[in-house]
């Protein structure tokens, strides 16, 4: 047993050296300005989501993202980010902010539903008929107008502009966060194995 420490000392270090060294780096350059993404207060490490509902990756990733937040007990910062070429995700994101004034659990559930959804929806009016559906399904009582005011509408410009000035050019952008830095989960099936070194550098549990 004695002769066996050692060599169990060398794989612990192995382990854990590479994932202090991939948070200790610099945060990639090849975004225009990341100063803003930090792990909310009391967080020591989060998931980081810009996604777009009319976005088939999105919509492969959204569970793997909320089973990593539900499995680990980590901080999740989701915005929005509808790409101009697809023509009804925009629409969808503000009635996604309908259901989060509700409750933010019914705003996540609309989220999944509409990417289990996307493949049968194709426009605008088919949008609507799955929204009112969701809604009634749900006990919420849809509007005839979703946002007389403008206020919803304005929360996702603000996600958009914030994806804007971080430099987004696709979706989904993930990254996995530490107040050490971040990096970016390109691969889904990733997201474990970064969250694991994320947390081992931090000596967070869960």
């Amino acid at each position: 047993m004695r002769r066996l420490l050692p060599l169990v000392a060398f794989l612990i270090a192995a382990t854990v050296v590479p994932a202090r060294a991939q948070f200790s780096q610099p945060t990639p350059t090849n975004f225009k300005d990341t100063s803003m993404i930090k792990p909310p207060a009391g967080s020591k490490v989060a998931i980081w989501e810009f996604e777009d509902l009319e976005c088939p990756a999105c919509a492969h990733a959204a569970p793997i993202v909320r089973e990593a937040v539900r499995k680990y007990k980590i901080a999740y910062v989701h915005h929005d980010f509808p790409l101009p070429m697809h023509i009804w995700s925009f629409d969808a994101a503000v009635d996604a902010r309908y259901f989060q004034e509700k409750s933010p659990e019914l705003a996540e559930q609309y989220r999944l539903a509409v990417f289990a959804a996307q493949n049968g929806i194709s426009n605008k009016g088919d949008l609507q008929a799955f929204t009112q559906h969701f809604a009634s399904a749900h006990g919420v009582q849809w509007p005839f107008v979703v946002d007389p005011q403008g206020v919803l509408t304005a929360k996702v410009n603000a996600d958009k502009d914030l994806g804007n000035r971080i430099g987004l050019q696709e979706t989904p952008t993930i990254w996995v966060v530490t107040a050490h830095g971040i990096v970016q989960v390109k691969d889904i099936s990733q997201l474990y194995s970064t969250i694991d070194s994320a947390m081992a550098y931090t000596g967070t549990k869960h």
